[in-house]
């Protein structure tokens, strides 16, 4: 804080200084001390007049307005006045004979009560001049005092009594206290309630230890607070806020309490604010600080927040501070010293500042303007003024200060502020504006233009000042002004408000409000202005065009507001109240809002007619709220930021919450809460170039729409279809383009209010248009008829028709059939080229007839119309209204014959039904009529109406029942295997004792105990059995084999043990049986798959190797049993042996088949196929495929693959000279010469030669004595994996030793270049010979399954040909 003066020690001699702000107003300081006199000196520290007294001052004190000075004195009876306007000094003869000690004068009337050394009161009137003496108020002296916001005195005295009287000095209450009082005051104790009487409790220190609360409305417990000893004793205490009371100790503490009863007692803030002691402590109610003083220093805490230390003020040069003191306005503390020393800092300026574009005229100390520009960072201006202003203003080149009467101009040159003049005026200046040449000065109702740099003496020139308002406006007070570079602005009680054009001297604008006019705050040009009226409503005024439109969510308690500095968005201004910032943004044009009325104007080649002005909508729109500051007032708007002036005289920024995300230079570094943030501040204030940036990286729809409807709203339609068309909303782009073209506003405002749903708003933009045809045809479209019959009636009568028929429909639809008649009426036209409208029309009146109980005109209406749909409608009507005749016939006419049928049923005319019978396809009407002719006893009829309705079960009934007609029965229930219809049936079996066809129908009608009962009791059960088949659950198989088992039939009793999961049992049966039954051996194998059991398939291998009953069973069973189990490697080796037995046998189909299904089983499981296997496969399947090719007339392929079973013969023992006597003869006559020299000489061995056939034998007995070895080689192909030249027969590659994969047709090794696979069995074969093959053959030489010629395709991928082996289990 900045001091502002000091009054040196011994200033009053000796000792301590005692002194008092003068209150209310604070302009002067009443200084005495030990020296008989008392100074009074301005707050600048100028000594203004100095009293001498006869003795020491005993009290001095200001009355409530700060007008009086009241002074008492030692060895003086007199009161000594001093009046702070006139400067005069007079004194009262008090009548008092003691000395007086104490004066106090009221808070809230003219009253100054006196206390004496001997308990003596006088209380004295100033305004009427009565003195009140009372003798005795108390029997020692009177040491403190204080008055009451309803006017009582509280005094207290040595004699340790408090006294409450009243105004005239009558005592109310007296209480004794335990020691000395100091301190007293007044106050309300914080309660649940409001106390009736205000301040309703008193204060005192008491021996300075403790501190006394005595309730006026309880003063038989008052409240004695102690406090802790190391606190020290109480120097002082203030109440503040809602009960709470501050209070200093002398060593320095500094603690808050709460009067609350709930709180009483406890401490809510303790600090120690000073080390060694604390003097005096003082709260500022208007600034809501508090300050305590001790050691050196001040510190200074803000009461709504006591933990932040505001300000410390230390005192280097001083020691041993005294008391401390707020003026009334908070703007001066001043704090004395013990050795008479008196400082006064300034806490808080008067916050004067003035603006004129960017630059800021503000006041930085009692006798400083400081001029900033916080936009162009300019160097601050200082200009030292003469007088503590009370005024300020600022225009381009000048700066005006002033107080009171008197302004005095200042120069801004190049070098530096000049003092111009001092100029005073006809009454005290309220406020001051200026521009570039002149002032406008507001006093006592009036403003006075005058140029700045004029003469002050009579001018000549008229333009050189002027008074407003004229003489022709005597009664107006003006109540606000303002100036711009062009216009002087003015508002009256009246409700004007005016513009002065400078240039041209008049008046150029004068607008009318209701109200009179309290506050304006025009924008820089001067075009748009704010203006507040009496009713605290605001609104915005265009002078352009003279309108004025409401702003909206406004508060009662405005203080100012403030244009947008920046240009581009020059349409945005901010209001503001004690609390919060309110910002808002003009939108010129709108689609709804305010009207304007443009003046005709030619565009694009039309010219409206004279008179038919353009109308524009102009709106306010609210944005946001921003918390103030306490204590700071905003001066000025620019780009979204607030300049501040604060209480400390320095500017300061705030950011608006309107703006707080709008000012971001990479949007991408934002999150995206914050984009959101940003996107809609953007939106509100109607940026929209930066909105779009915001909103493409948010990319939500909602915010695209929000950001489209406000373009909408704010008319700018280019932008607008770019942010629909970005979303890809194709109706609204396409609905916008068809519109943008058109230049009557109004009618473009209506199409646009009409998109955005404000309906009510574009019916009337729509009728103030050049097309007001649009506002029915938007009713219309919206279904709103009423509406619509209103507007069609006033512009286009030849619509009223057709739109009562739409209303109609609407009202038919929600049951309001009265009205809905009424409409239909009303839309018939009778002309011929409304045909069709009318026959609508008429159809409805039919209908609505029928509802409104009119049936006979109704009907009569739908009959002779030919509308099908109509008879049923109506028919419908009337059937709901049960009138069945006439519904009925109308449904017959209409040709629907099912529901003229059931509406005849309802009716019971079965005539009529029969007769309609032939065109009925409704099942339902069917029955009903079978019931009503089964009732008739006419069963015949009944039965096949029933069949029409297929309700089988009531034609099987009858059949059994009253036809006698079984056959029909039993055949309908095979047909619809209906359950209650077989149950009927097998009761008549039973009937009939035909037990097993009762059984199979029980079955059926899935009455299984009940089948099973008669089944037992009639010896059947094989019977059921064979029926019941799969479809039954565990419990009916376990009866059917416990029944087989107490018939020792151990076959079937396994078989149903099975069935039901019961493998131990279904074992037990099964190896009962004969061990030659193939089917038990199999369903054995069954059981041990499903059990999956060890103990069960060691049982059944036991039997199977013949260890149960020495008979070893055929392999194939053990094969079997493996596969069953899964256990492949098992089944392989088995299989081998069984087709190594088959072979042996010479049944090598039989061998074939075994081994390949194994070898598929091995494959599907990806189970390693054992080489003995694929070898014996290879070589059974070559014998095969002899036999295909010898058969096909192909003998050499024939005679390799013969060769090739010829080298393994020993593999067919039971064949071995038939094979080697085909393979010679094949080899003859292939040209294999030599090979089959060497078979013909193999069969001339003894042990085969006298097998040959004697058919052969001579031939072969040639071949062997006259041989011929001319044999060629064996054509090469190449090997398929590594492409080395090889015999085609050979399935060993010699270059990379591969198996290679055989041909299932022609026997050779495959190529890769022509593979195919079966599509069944998925063996490799080479292409074209399967294709050959398939024009003689029709089944696939390996696995026997039929093959199409269409599925064998090419196989690229050889791989799994080649390697079989990969991915397979070992």
């Amino acid at each position: 804080m900045k001091r502002v003066f000091s009054l040196a020690d011994k200033s009053h001699g000796q000792g301590g200084i005692f002194y008092s702000w003068q209150r209310a107003h604070g302009n002067y300081l009443a200084t005495t001390g030990f020296d008989h006199a008392v100074r009074i000196y301005d707050r600048h520290g100028e000594l203004k007049e100095e009293i001498n007294l006869p003795g020491m001052c005993t009290g001095l004190g200001w009355d409530s307005d700060g007008d009086i000075l009241a002074i008492v004195c030692e060895k003086s009876t007199a009161i000594i006045l001093w009046d702070a306007n006139s400067h005069r000094t007079t004194q009262i003869d008090s009548g008092l004979k003691d000395t007086m000690t104490f004066l106090k004068w009221s808070n809230t009337g003219p009253q100054l009560a006196v206390g004496t050394l001997k308990g003596n009161l006088m209380i004295y009137n100033h305004q009427t001049s009565r003195k009140i003496p009372i003798i005795g108020k108390h029997i020692k002296k009177i040491t403190c005092g204080a008055w009451s916001a309803e006017n009582l005195l509280a005094l207290g005295s040595e004699d340790k009594t408090i006294s409450i009287s009243n105004a005239d000095g009558d005592t109310l209450r007296q209480a004794t206290i335990r020691a000395d009082p100091a301190e007293i005051d007044f106050s309300e104790m914080k309660g649940d309630e409001r106390s009736a009487i205000g301040q309703n409790t008193v204060s005192v220190v008491v021996g300075k230890k403790t501190l006394f609360l005595y309730n006026i409305n309880d003063p038989e417990n008052p409240i004695e607070l102690a406090f802790q000893q190391r606190y020290g004793s109480i120097i002082s205490y203030k109440w503040y806020g809602d009960g709470y009371i501050l209070i200093g100790f002398s060593h320095g503490y500094f603690v808050v309490i709460s009067t609350h009863l709930k709180e009483i007692g406890q401490e809510l803030f303790q600090a120690r604010n000073h080390k060694d002691s604390l003097a005096s402590i003082a709260i500022s109610t208007s600034l809501n600080k508090a300050a305590s003083c001790g050691d050196n220093c001040i510190k200074i805490h803000d009461l709504s927040d006591l933990k932040e230390m505001y300000a410390i003020i230390t005192l280097e040069d001083e020691r041993g501070l005294d008391k401390i003191a707020w003026t009334d306005d908070g703007q001066l503390l001043a704090v004395s010293t013990q050795k008479g020393n008196l400082h006064v800092y300034l806490a808080r300026l008067p916050m004067l500042a003035a603006v004129t574009q960017t630059r800021v005229a503000h006041l930085t100390s009692l006798l400083e303007v400081t001029i900033d520009d916080l936009v162009t960072k300019e160097p601050p201006i200082t200009i030292a003024i003469e007088v503590e202003p009370s005024f300020l203003g600022i225009g381009q080149y000048h700066v005006a200060v002033g107080m009171n009467n008197r302004a005095w101009f200042y120069l801004l040159g190049d070098d530096g502020p000049q003092r111009l003049k001092d100029r005073e005026y006809l009454g005290t200046v309220q406020s001051i504006s200026l521009n570039g040449d002149y002032a406008a000065v507001s006093f006592e109702g009036k403003v006075q233009l005058h140029m700045i740099e004029g003469e002050t003496t009579a001018a000549t020139d008229e333009r050189e000042t002027r008074l407003f308002p004229g003489k022709d406006d005597r009664d107006v007070r003006i109540t606000c002004h303002d100036m711009t570079p062009e216009f002087l602005i003015y508002g009256t009680d009246r409700g004007d408000v005016r513009y002065f054009f400078i240039e041209d001297w008049q008046f150029v604008v004068e607008y009318r409000h209701l109200a009179g006019i309290r506050k304006l705050f025009p924008d820089p040009s001067g075009t748009r202005l704010v203006f507040v009226d009496e009713k605290t409503d605001g609104y915005v005024y265009n002078a352009v065009n003279d309108t004025v439109i409401d702003i909206p969510s406004f508060s009662a308690s405005i203080k100012g507001v403030l244009w947008e500095n920046w240009q581009l968005d020059k349409s945005v201004f901010v209001a503001y109240d004690s609390e919060k910032l309110y910002t808002y943004v003009y939108c010129r044009e709108s689609v709804t809002g305010t009207p304007e009325i443009m003046t005709p104007m030619y565009s694009g080649g039309f010219m409206e007619a004279p008179g038919m002005g353009v109308s524009v909508c102009s709106q306010v729109l609210y944005v946001g709220e921003t918390r103030l500051p306490y204590g700071q007032i905003p001066i000025m708007l620019h780009n979204g930021e607030i300049t501040l002036q604060t209480q400390s005289g320095k500017l300061g920024n705030l950011q608006l919450d309107t703006h707080s995300h709008v000012f971001h230079e990479n949007p991408q570094d934002l999150k995206p809460a914050e984009l959101l943030t940003a996107a809609q501040q953007c939106i509100k204030l109607r940026r929209f170039r930066d909105a779009w940036i915001f909103c493409h990286y948010v990319n939500r729809r909602e915010v695209w729409v929000e950001l489209g409807r406000a373009a909408l709203h704010s008319l700018d339609l280019d932008f607008a279809i770019r942010v629909y068309r970005n979303i890809g909303d194709v109706g609204m782009v396409t609905s916008l383009q068809k519109v943008k073209t058109i230049e009557d506003k109004n009618l473009l405002s209506g199409y646009i209010a009409m998109f955005l749903g404000e309906f009510n708003s574009a019916q009337d933009l729509f009728l103030a248009s050049s097309y007001p045809l649009a506002a029915l045809e938007m009713r219309r479209d919206l279904l709103h008829w009423d509406s619509a019959l209103q507007l069609a009636k006033a512009l286009a009568p030849e619509q009223i028709s057709y739109i009562s028929r739409e209303y109609a429909q609407q009202l038919e639809f929600t049951g309001d059939y009265m009205n809905s008649l009424s409409h239909y009426e009303k839309g018939i036209t009778r002309e011929e080229k409304a045909r069709e409208h009318d026959e609508i029309c008429a159809a409805g009146i039919a209908r609505m007839s029928i509802r409104t109980g009119d049936i006979r005109r109704g009907v009569a209406m739908a009959m002779k119309m030919s509308s099908k749909g109509l008879k049923k409608e109506c028919a419908g009507i009337l059937e709901s209204m049960k009138q069945w005749t006439e519904a009925a016939t109308l449904y017959e006419q209409g040709h629907y014959y099912d529901k003229a049928a059931s509406v005849y049923i309802r009716g019971k005319n079965w005539n009529k039904v029969g007769e309609l019978l032939q065109h009925i396809t409704s099942p339902k009407i069917h029955a009903q009529y079978a019931k009503a002719k089964e009732a008739d006893g006419r069963y015949k009829e009944a039965a096949e109406a029933y069949k029409m309705a297929k309700e089988w079960d009531h034609v099987i009934r009858i059949n059994l029942e009253f036809l006698q007609n079984p056959e029909e029965a039993v055949k309908i229930v095979q047909e619809t295997q209906s359950v209650e219809g077989a149950k009927m049936v097998a009761k008549f079996f039973q009937k009939l004792n035909d037990y097993a066809s009762a059984i199979q129908f029980l079955v059926m009608s899935k009455c299984n105990d009940e089948a099973f009962q008669l089944a037992q009791s009639h010896n059947q059960m094989e019977v059921y059995a064979d029926i019941i088949g799969s479809d039954a659950t565990p419990e009916d198989y376990q009866s059917i084999a416990v029944h087989f088992e107490n018939e020792k039939n151990h076959y079937l009793s396994g078989k149903f043990f099975l069935l039901s999961g019961q493998y131990s049992r279904a074992m037990k049966h099964f190896l009962r049986c004969n061990g030659e039954d193939s089917q038990a051996i199999e369903l054995a194998i069954e059981t041990v798959g499903r059990a999956n059991d060890d103990q069960l398939t060691h049982q059944l291998i036991d039997f199977l190797m013949g260890e149960t009953d020495g008979m070893p069973k055929d392999a194939k069973y053990l094969f079997r049993l493996y596969m069953a189990l899964k256990q492949y490697r098992e089944a392989a080796r088995t299989a081998i042996i069984i087709a190594r037995e088959e072979q042996s046998a010479g049944n090598y189909r039989n061998a074939h088949d075994v081994l390949f299904s194994m070898y598929q089983e091995l494959k599907d499981n990806r189970i390693k196929i054992p080489a003995e296997m694929a070898t014996n496969l290879m070589i059974l399947h070559s014998y095969i495929l002899a036999k295909i090719h010898i058969k096909r007339g192909d003998h050499l392929k024939g005679a390799r693959m013969l060769i090739r079973v010829a080298n393994n013969i020993s593999k067919f023992p039971s064949h071995i000279v038939p094979l080697l006597t085909s393979t010679v003869i094949e080899c003859q006559r292939s040209g294999l010469k030599n090979s089959a020299f060497s078979y013909a000489a193999m069969l001339m061995r003894p042990e085969y030669r006298n097998q040959i056939d004697l058919k052969y034998k001579k031939k072969i007995e040639m071949i062997v004595r006259k041989p011929d070895k001319t044999e060629e080689d064996e054509p090469l192909s190449p090997c398929p994996i590594c492409g080395f030249q090889l015999p085609e027969t050979e399935l060993m590659c010699p270059e990379c030793k591969n198996n290679l994969p055989y041909c299932i047709i022609t026997g050779r090794h495959v190529v890769s270049e022509d593979l195919t696979a079966c599509p069944t069995c998925d063996f490799p074969a080479i292409f074209p010979e399967f294709i050959k093959l398939l024009e003689s053959e029709e089944s696939c030489p390996m696995c026997a399954e039929k093959v199409i010629r269409e599925n064998l395709t090419k196989i690229t991928d050889t791989k799994k040909y080649m390697f079989p082996e990969e991915g397979v289990t070992e």
